[in-house]
């Protein structure tokens, strides 16, 4: 019986040379966001196969500790947040960093300073790995304000309008890399069988409206009556069809399928946390750049999260993101019961 012939792509658009093409196009840059860009990958990588092996290294379990936020760091958290804290200053790219897991800043040493600040959540949804549900990493990149000043946390704290790129890595079925530059969203998927990121996603675009939302509908009693409205109205619509509810609890995989198929994912106030949940840094700030990116909005319920200049490195706020016409509808209802 003959054998079917294969087809293999010669010539395929990896996550490296498709950064390096768009550098091409800027004829000052000096290639130190491709050179962060590919440390940031191969951290990625690192945590893939981490979070893939995670039963069989025994990273299962509570590592004794807590992070700045009083939640439980497993295990994997603490490894994923070494990776990445090892690659980005290894890059001789970058000046100060901020992650979820460390209470301060952390100034990278002299004489491996460069000229970006990298804010990131190392394993966002780490709470899920026990059942298996997808978890991420996000990042955020900006450039220091002054490169001959010493690094300092006010350097940090700068509105979202400012990023140089910020992305995410799904680590689900597969494991894909979903970024931005500031051209567009593009998504890269991982192929084991050659160890790189390759351009699975062109162009990513949200579409204008979707059908989906995305809340913790268990915290119902405690959001105010503008979201329980607004709620009420797309699970009881009063012409078409109601919205389907869509809720992993692990914000990547959330955003990412709101990317994909439109609709809205909302984390408000409760009465718990009045000023949000999530934070500001390195979770809002480079998923809403990604969405305006591809077509979407972000908002905290008042004002465009772009625009939020962060007074404290792990500053919470609620967050509205996704299908531009879906994120306008709830603002209206927070406007209408703020002024009634």
């Amino acid at each position: 019986m003959a054998s079917k012939s294969h087809s293999f792509d010669s010539d395929c658009m990896t996550l490296t040379r498709f950064v390096l093409a768009e550098q091409r196009k800027i004829p000052t840059a000096t290639g130190d966001l491709s050179q962060l860009l590919n440390n940031i990958q191969t951290a990625v990588k690192a945590v893939s196969s981490a979070v893939r092996k995670a039963g069989i290294a025994n990273m299962y379990g509570i590592a004794g500790s807590q992070n700045v936020q009083g939640e439980e760091v497993k295990k994997l958290d603490v490894l994923s947040n070494e990776l990445f804290v090892n690659m980005l200053t290894s890059s001789f790219t970058t000046s100060l960093l901020v992650s979820e897991e460390n209470t301060n800043a952390i100034e990278v040493e002299t004489e491996k300073r460069g000229k970006y600040i990298v804010c990131f959540d190392p394993l966002d949804g780490s709470s899920n790995i026990d059942c298996l549900v997808s978890v991420g990493s996000i990042f955020g990149i900006y450039k220091k304000p002054n490169e001959l000043r010493e690094p300092a946390v006010t350097n940090v704290l700068q509105p979202g309008k400012n990023l140089v790129a910020a992305g995410y890595a799904l680590y689900g079925s597969a494991t894909m890399i979903v970024l931005s530059i500031g051209h567009g969203v593009n998504g890269f998927t991982y192929d084991p069988a050659i160890g790189e990121f390759i351009l699975t996603e062109r162009n990513i675009r949200v579409p204008s409206r979707g059908d989906i939302y995305s809340i913790n509908e268990g915290h119902e009693n405690a959001w105010d009556v503008a979201i329980k409205e607004y709620i009420r109205s797309k699970k009881y619509p009063k012409n078409g069809k109601p919205y389907s509810a869509r809720y992993v609890g692990s914000m990547v995989a959330d955003v990412h399928r709101t990317i994909k198929y439109g609709g809205i994912f909302l984390y408000p106030t409760t009465k718990s946390h009045p000023s949000g949940k999530l934070r500001l840094l390195y979770e809002c700030i480079p998923m809403a750049y990604i969405l305006k990116e591809a077509g979407g909005l972000a908002s905290n319920g008042k004002t465009d999260i772009l625009e939020i200049i962060p007074e404290k490195i792990h500053q919470r706020s609620p967050i509205f993101l996704g299908s531009q016409e879906d994120v306008q509808e709830v603002l209206q209802y927070i406007r209408k019961h703020k002024t009634s």
